[in-house]
């Protein structure tokens, strides 16, 4: 394994601010403590600490033990020692029920909290997408309240639809644990927002306007109205159903809300509502539409009929509430609760958080798909073994900021080590790899046939594995001890490396406790072969012959490697695995 390059005055701020970040979660929930909470306020608050997210969790663990064996009282004043203006700010805070995110506003005044998901969908979800899910299934639960999701699919040639994609959006938000009490497809309810559309006209909220894109640009900035803007309401309504008849072209013509045209902002001086596209929709159902609602009035409608009550949205989409609220003005609507929040980057990855970026990966053969464990997507964690859950939690534990938030995926990690680690077997997978020395192979004399590891360290009662030495093994070229010098086979015992072969010299563990002799995993030279398929790319090698008896989607700990997913078993060939984390 590779040498920490931590120094000891990083691991000593290290510790320091896990011991903090332990104590304030150990008191704010009068519980003990648990690493995985703690990984994400400590990797938000100190991102210099992001490269060392391996090994961390490993640092912190006998920390928050420490932490766990204090007394209530004995915390707190620790606490008070280490971080006085912390337990201060706890104190403050409002007695009762602790949640990890803030109330939402006015939630009183609603018999039932409703909120909405409401994605474009040009593809399966990137880690980012999963935020919204994660925070709205949060406040369901909280609430008792309904979860939405609402298609908005009605840019059929910019944002472009995939017709695999709704579906697998849906099976992203089962995988993060929740089920939505409705699901709406926009490119299904054109038809309405005709309705509200014409309704708006009567309403003189809305006019036509041919007006070519750059030159109402100009007049807009300049606060001057577009000759349009007093046309009569029979003439708005003969020439919105001619765009509703597809007798436009694109760019042609478009129906505009009425706002101030003087207004400060010029982003909120009569928007459009409406545009003619020619490209036809990639849904059966809705390929015979041209005029299409524009996101802001298709989404203001929808909420207001949906009986959505809270919205989350962009705190740089702060213009559409704007816009919306002119046409929630004409129709004499209430609009919903709105709470802004900040973008959310994922570190750990080299390829960027895009669905586009993604989607070009993908076609030019540069990502093997959606689930290609180097591609920052939510089905890409669920193909490496990584539950739902803990993605969920380190995304509800980022709170609502209208800052920019990080997401450290050590803190993801920490969270499915702790849910899956202790009903995890263990296993041994030998790397044939530059990065650890290649696969050096070892004849064994003098010792038991086989070697006998548990299949969990902390569980005895399980059993041990049988994993034979007859014919050789295969260790590491990174574990292989200079000639003379010994090495401990982990589950076998003490073995000394002579010229070309491991002499076994005893199971006396007094030689790894005592005398510093390294403890290494290793497998049968002729054991199956495996491809680990990791974010940096593919690993092969050997693995024990017990692997061959598990099943697609049982997870495995490669004792010295990390966490696994098995994807594929082939006794006849190659094995696959998903590396999931250390």
């Amino acid at each position: 394994m590779p040498e920490s390059c931590m120094d000891e005055e990083l691991r000593a701020r290290i510790e320091e601010a896990a011991e903090t970040n332990a104590l304030l979660n150990a008191v704010k929930h009068d519980s003990e403590a648990q690493v995985g909470a703690i990984m994400g306020p400590l990797m938000g608050e100190n991102p210099e600490f992001r490269e060392h997210g391996d090994e961390i969790p490993g640092i912190i663990a006998p920390i928050v033990d420490r932490v766990n064996g204090m007394d209530a009282e004995k915390r707190r004043e620790r606490l008070q020692e280490l971080a006085p203006e912390k337990l201060e700010e706890l104190e403050a805070e409002d007695e009762g029920e602790d949640h990890p995110l803030p109330d939402l506003p006015n939630v009183e005044e609603y018999d039932t909290v409703r909120m909405r998901v409401a994605p474009n969908p040009n593809g399966p979800w990137h880690i980012g997408h999963a935020r919204m899910a994660a925070v709205i299934g949060t406040y369901k639960e909280r609430y008792d309240g309904e979860f939405v999701c609402r298609f908005d699919d009605t840019d059929p040639e910019t944002k472009r639809p995939d017709l695999d994609a709704y579906d697998q959006i849906l099976d992203a938000i089962d995988y993060l644990g929740f089920e939505p009490d409705d699901v709406f497809t926009a490119s299904d309810r054109v038809e309405t927002y005709y309705d509200y559309a014409r309704q708006l006209i009567d309403a003189e909220g809305a006019y036509t306007c041919s007006c070519p894109q750059g030159e109402f640009s100009d007049m807009k900035n300049s606060g001057e109205a577009c000759p349009h803007r007093e046309k009569d309401v029979a003439t708005v309504h003969e020439e919105f159903d001619a765009m509703v008849d597809g007798e436009y072209d694109s760019g042609e013509m478009v129906l505009r809300v009425r706002t101030d045209i003087t207004h400060k902002n010029p982003a909120l001086r009569d928007f459009v509502a409406f545009r003619m596209i020619d490209t036809p929709h990639p849904r059966e159902a809705a390929a015979d539409y041209r005029c299409w609602p524009m996101l802001d009035f298709q989404s203001g409608v929808d909420d207001h009929l949906l009986g959505i009550t809270h919205i989350i949205r962009g705190i740089d989409l702060q213009d559409s509430a704007k816009r919306q609220q002119f046409v929630y003005d004409y129709f004499d609507w209430e609009y919903p609760e709105v709470v802004h929040w900040g973008h959310v980057q994922v570190d750990a990855y080299d390829v960027k958080m895009s669905t586009s970026t993604i989607s070009e990966l993908i076609a030019e053969g540069e990502l093997d798909g959606w689930d290609d464990p180097r591609a920052p997507t939510v089905a890409s964690l669920r193909r490496r073994g990584i539950r739902g859950e803990a993605l969920v939690d380190a995304m509800v534990e980022l709170g609502t900021s209208t800052s920019n938030v990080d997401l450290a995926m050590s803190s993801v990690y920490a969270n499915n080590r702790e849910m899956i680690d202790d009903d995890t077997d263990r296993a041994f997978f030998v790397r044939d790899s530059d990065d650890h020395g290649g696969l050096v192979e070892r004849q064994v004399v003098g010792g038991p046939d086989a070697g006998e590891p548990p299949y969990h360290p902390d569980h005895e009662d399980r059993g041990r594995r049988e994993i034979p030495v007859v014919g050789g093994v295969a260790v590491e070229g990174d574990d292989l001890p200079g000639h003379g010098e010994r090495v401990w086979l982990k589950g076998y015992g003490c073995v000394r490396h002579t010229r070309d072969a491991f002499e076994y010299v005893g199971d006396d563990i007094a030689a790894v406790r005592e005398e510093g002799v390294d403890v290494v995993h290793w497998a049968p030279a002729d054991g199956p072969a495996l491809r680990l398929r990791t974010m940096d790319g593919d690993v092969t090698g050997v693995a024990e012959p017990g692997v061959l008896d598990y099943d697609a989607d049982d997870v495995l700990q490669f004792e010295r490697v990390g966490f696994a997913r098995v994807d594929d078993v082939d006794p006849d060939g190659e094995s696959v695995a998903y590396f999931a984390h250390p």
